[in-house]
């Protein structure tokens, strides 16, 4: 059974950094890309980020690259996303999931992946 569980989400003001740790159990982890997500309140869910099951390759939705950062740590099971630079609109939960397809790595966030984990709460406000 696929299990995440993640963590380090909170309150920061425009402009400051939080570093989210999802951690995943129940599969080969270095075998799957895992992607962030998430969805802020009254909004669909939008995906982030992803990075290759290796950890070398990273993609990012347009609307956080050159703010937010994605890698991995194979012998913890646990993938990261830093994020710099905090605004207002980055307000949302953030979720993480384990892609479906193995040895593939989206690029634009499209495919399919796992339940999603219970996530954690970024609040970005002055």
């Amino acid at each position: 059974e696929v299990k995440l569980v993640e963590s380090g989400g909170g309150l920061v003001q425009p402009g400051g950094s939080l570093r989210l740790s999802c951690v995943a159990s129940g599969f080969i982890f270095s075998t799957y890309a895992m992607r962030w997500v998430r969805q802020a309140p009254g909004k669909e869910l939008e995906w982030v980020s992803s990075v290759s099951g290796g950890g070398n390759n990273h993609y990012y939705a347009a609307s956080v690259k050159g703010r937010f950062t994605i890698s991995r740590d194979n012998a913890k099971n646990t993938v990261y996303l830093q994020l710099n630079d905090l605004k207002i609109e980055d307000t949302a939960m953030y979720y993480c999931a384990k892609d479906d397809r193995p040895y593939f790595t989206t690029t634009d966030g499209s495919g399919t992946y796992s339940p999603l984990g219970q996530g954690t709460q970024v609040t970005v406000s002055s």
